[in-house]
């Protein structure tokens, strides 16, 4: 009887595991080869086919809307999955400023993701200290965005992209750019150079129960 160590064992069943016959696609390599071959079949046959060539145009164009509609789809669940949509503010509590501040010093580092982040964050918060918009916790991006830009109207548009910018960055895995930050970053300036809301005007809307009365 061979007797063979633990160590030899494991060898020989790693160089086993990586002969072709054991890899293990994904489902993604597997529908990409499968559409290869669709493709290839359908050139090859295409004299042979009704129609001809443009039967296999129609075909091959509902099958670029199926894989369209497919990874749309994907998306979506993805999202649905992570949650429809993050609240701006985590654990930290940090007032305009400083959300400000941390966002110039990761713009400085090139971290255009986190500064996206932190400067959407110093608009919020900068928003509440005008008296635009009650904090309200959990709040996302784009409910900032329609909460504000109902008593700033001529904001909407930036405060919409804004909030496009930190869905993005934070749950659309993208890295960020130094020109959606700059639009930010300008959004947050005029913001700053516009006076409080007077407090009987926010009042009175806490009684109205509609933002869109303060002038």
């Amino acid at each position: 009887m061979v007797i063979v160590d633990r160590d030899a064992a494991h060898d020989a069943a790693q160089r086993e595991l990586s002969k072709p016959i054991y890899t293990h696609e994904t489902i993604w390599q597997r529908l990409t080869d499968w559409l290869n071959q669709f493709i290839y079949r359908l050139i090859t046959k295409g004299s042979s086919i009704p129609g001809g060539w443009l039967t296999i145009a129609v075909l091959l164009t509902l099958l670029s809307v199926a894989v369209v509609v497919a990874v749309r789809v994907a998306r979506r669940t993805m999202r649905t999955n992570r949650g429809a949509e993050p609240p701006l503010f985590g654990a930290a509590e940090l007032d305009a400023a400083e959300h400000r501040a941390a966002a110039q010093r990761f713009a400085a580092a090139g971290d255009w993701a986190a500064a996206i982040r932190h400067r959407v964050q110093a608009v919020a918060r900068q928003l509440e200290q005008n008296g635009v918009v009650n904090p309200v916790p959990g709040r996302t991006a784009n409910e900032l965005a329609r909460d504000a830009g109902r008593t700033l109207p001529d904001l909407q548009t930036e405060l919409v992209g804004a909030a496009s910018a930190f869905n993005d960055v934070t749950y659309g895995e993208r890295a960020g750019s130094p020109s959606a930050y700059q639009m930010i970053a300008d959004l947050d300036e005029r913001l700053r150079s516009r006076r409080p809301a007077p407090v009987q005007a926010t009042r009175s809307v806490a009684v109205r129960g509609s933002w869109a009365d303060v002038q």
